[in-house]
């Protein structure tokens, strides 16, 4: 071989230009011409070439000469495409389009007999245009004469004998029997010589060279003329027409332009879907629209077991351009679709990519549906790159299409776009578009969502994830539609991880709250579920959590005066029962007199650590004085807290990743704790006459701010609650507001105290165990708020 290519170069180097590279050799039948596969050294592009050595084999040099020129003359779709041909003295080349020659699939049987028919269908339509088109005489049709192109389809060639019947001398006549197994594949009337072919119909000799043609496909070998006329692997539709193909009798048989017009009769062997779509998709731009969707519908029915080339290289380019300019539109697509599914990585990106791309571009709203529900099946071939810089920006006008159709399966596409679009991307103008259909007109829309947004919440960026999705799953919870709010909790349920413990303690558990009483059992059942899973998150986290951050109990002077419960988990009564004895002990103990600024020097000064003030326009506190340092627990009232939960389910802020504070924050917190604008000054002076009979406190002890809860119900018992407030507004209620205070209580002057009433010194009592104290109620301006300290 290698002595072959260095004589065929050193050829064309001493003669005229060739500008094709020979490669390999390709083995085929015995035959006067040796092919090679080539490239075109411009391009690379396939090729393959004939090569004729003259020196070789002289005595065929007629043949080789008629076969060139039938070659450059002779134009059909079926017959082998000639590319460009070099003749000297030495040698003679024709390169044409990469062929393959058929021997190689009969050999392994590769074809189908479908794919079998459509070859021999293609081989009969040419040979049918040499007999009467060109009233020529082909004689040498058999499988060596025939190659497969890289489309697949069968191309003839073989034209060494090939000559008019007009010519009297022409080369079949005098050089027939030159042609490699002549006597092999000849008619039985040609034993006596190729004149006889004079003797009968110019299309006998064809006529019977099909007829071989067709028994050496099916059966992959033929071996003479006695075997001519057997049915084995012949598709019983073909026995009759073949046979009459073969006949012994030239004049009885049948000529190829009648076996094709047997064969295209309704249910004959050529009425199929594969020959139908070789005979329309030439001229598919030019159908009606009703032949156009006919002849789809026909593609669209042909199975996986037809030859993948001829789609590649002939179907596709035809089927795209009518796409793109010839109005077939979606359903032309889908084909497309199907077909580019078998195509490899490179095919995809030169032939189906750039096609893609356009069509994204396109406004006809049927192509971008189409477009949309083929997307899953080239997701995988299109480029990162492709995505996020060509189709992305096309697909997002989807998103506010007018069409409801356009903007659900917009929505549905993101699930399988999402992988390959960047973080910038995703976190940007895709929850942006999200956005507007979270608040779409269409209930399906909104639901699905929801679900898209549960579905991709893992390429959410971490720092916006738990915001947005919290946002819009809390939205979606409120939704009036059923299915949005099963949806929101169904998507709350699976991406339980997205969330902080806070988060799921302050903001999920208590947007769910609601349809656990929802009015459809399906939502309020997948509440259940939800929270369910929820709350085991948080007993997981709250396990893991230490007891308590309180410092650990002093003892000596620095020790706090608060007690502690002497059980882990008292009960109910316990609980009120230590705190109520703590505050009485305490104050029975106390003893001393309250200056009015409390002494950096005492113990109790130096221990308290009092918080920045928390002041609302709506709800000033109010300063009392704090008895031995003990604190009672109270609760926000059940407006304060109905308030809060609305703030926080309130929260509409869309989703540009800036949720409100909503829950827990510090303004709303406050407005739980409830307001005290209503209190008056009775009340304020009420306090320290309920006070008269404690014993007198030992030590100084500084004054501290209480916060109201609001309630009115006075403390009951060990068993309940203590409510300070409402304690001292019952007190208060018993006394008039002119009633004069017991000695030592009485306010100076006889006026009220306000808030800006300026502090007098008390003057210190002769010891008495009830003697009572004078209580300056003025809010100081640089003490704190420190009630909550110890808790």
């Amino acid at each position: 071989m290698d002595f072959l290519k260095s004589a065929v170069a050193s050829a064309i180097a001493k003669g005229p230009a060739f500008p094709y590279s020979f490669g390999d050799v390709v083995d085929v039948d015995e035959s006067i011409w040796t092919l090679y596969n080539g490239t075109r050294r411009e391009d690379g592009t396939n090729c393959s070439i004939f090569s004729f050595e003259i020196n070789a084999n002289r005595s065929r040099l007629p043949l080789a000469k008629n076969a060139l020129k039938k070659l450059r003359t002779l134009r059909h779709p079926g017959v082998v495409k000639v590319l460009d041909t070099v003749e000297t003295d030495t040698y003679i080349y024709i390169a044409t389009e990469r062929l393959v020659p058929l021997r190689w699939h009969v050999k392994r049987k590769s074809l189908s007999p479908e794919t079998l028919k459509w070859g021999i269908h293609t081989v009969a339509r040419t040979v049918k245009f040499i007999n009467d088109e060109a009233s020529s005489i082909h004689g040498n049709i058999r499988v060596g004469s025939i190659y497969t192109s890289e489309s697949g389809e069968w191309k003839l060639g073989g034209f060494e004998i090939l000559s008019s019947i007009k010519d009297d001398d022409a080369i079949i006549y005098n050089y027939g029997s030159l042609v490699p197994d002549s006597a092999k594949y000849s008619p039985p009337e040609l034993r006596s010589g190729w004149e006889a072919i004079k003797k009968a119909p110019h299309s006998a000799v064809d006529s019977f060279g099909l007829g071989v043609l067709i028994l050496e496909s099916f059966n992959g070998e033929y071996t003479g003329q006695e075997q001519a006329g057997q049915t084995k692997n012949v598709p019983p539709s073909m026995h009759a027409s073949y046979k009459r193909l073969v006949n012994a009798n030239p004049k009885s048989r049948l000529s190829v332009a009648h076996f094709i017009e047997q064969g295209s009769r309704r249910s004959a062997f050529f009425d199929t879907p594969l020959i139908k779509l070789t005979e329309g998709v030439d001229n598919l731009g030019i159908k009606s629209a009703a032949e156009r969707e006919a002849f789809l519908d026909d593609l669209d029915q042909l199975t996986d077991d037809f030859p993948e080339d001829f789609f590649k290289e002939k179907v596709l380019p035809e089927l795209l351009k009518s796409v793109e300019y010839g109005g077939g539109g979606a359903k032309a697509f889908s084909v497309v679709m199907k077909i580019a599914t078998k195509l490899p990585d490179d095919d995809f990106d030169t032939k189906i990519t750039p096609v893609v791309i356009r069509l994204f571009q396109n406004p006809d709203r049927a192509i971008r549906v189409c477009l949309l529900d083929n997307l899953h099946l080239m997701i995988d071939r299109l480029s990162q790159k492709v995505v996020n810089d060509k189709i992305f920006p096309n697909l997002v006008s989807g998103f506010t299409d007018l069409a409801p159709v356009v903007r659900e399966q917009t929505l549905k596409s993101v699930l399988v776009i999402v992988g390959k679009l960047s973080d910038r991307t995703i976190n940007g103008d895709l929850l942006k578009c999200l956005a507007k259909t979270a608040n779409d007109e269409q209930p399906g829309i909104r639901t699905n969502t929801t679900i898209c947004l549960g579905k991709i919440a893992k390429n959410l960026g971490t720092s916006s994830r738990s915001k947005v999705l919290i946002a819009a799953f809390s939205r979606s919870i409120r939704d009036p539609f059923v299915h949005a709010r099963n949806a929101s909790l169904m998507a709350l349920a699976v991406t339980g991880d997205c969330f902080s413990d806070e988060d799921c303690a302050l903001r999920i558990l208590p947007a769910i709250c609601p349809v656990l009483i929802d009015k459809e059992k399906l939502v309020r059942d997948q509440a259940v579920k939800t929270m369910d899973i929820y709350v085991a998150k948080i007993k997981k986290a709250a396990s893991d959590m230490p007891d308590s951050v309180l410092p650990p109990q002093q003892t000596g002077a620095n020790a706090p005066r608060m007690g502690t419960p002497a059980a882990t988990e008292p009960s109910a009564s316990s609980w009120t029962g230590w705190a109520i004895s703590s505050f009485t002990n305490k104050v029975s103990q106390a003893a001393g007199e309250i200056q009015p600024n409390a002494s950096t020097s005492s113990p109790l000064a130096t221990e308290i650590k009092r918080p920045a003030p928390v002041t609302t326009s709506s709800a000033p506190t109010l300063q009392r004085q704090a008895v031995a340092s003990s604190a009672i627990l109270e609760t926000p009232s059940a407006s304060a807290a109905s308030d809060a939960f609305g703030d926080s389910w309130g929260a509409d802020d869309g989703w540009n990743g800036n949720t409100e504070n909503t829950w827990g924050e510090e303004d709303d917190a406050a407005n739980a704790w409830g307001d005290m604008d209503d209190m008056d000054d009775n009340e304020v002076d009420a306090a320290p006459a309920a006070l008269s009979n404690i014993s007198t406190p030992k030590k100084d002890v500084p004054s501290r701010n209480i916060g109201s809860s609001g309630s009115s119900k006075p403390f009951g018992g060990d068993d309940e609650e203590p409510d300070f407030a409402g304690w001292l507004a019952a007190q208060s209620k018993a006394k008039t507001a002119t009633k004069a205070l017991p000695k030592g209580l009485s306010k100076p002057g006889a006026k009220s105290v306000t808030p800006t009433a300026q502090k007098k010194p008390i003057a210190k009592p002769a010891a008495r165990p009830a003697a009572a104290k004078k209580i300056d109620l003025k809010p100081k301006a640089t003490e704190e708020d420190g009630w909550g300290d110890a808790w």
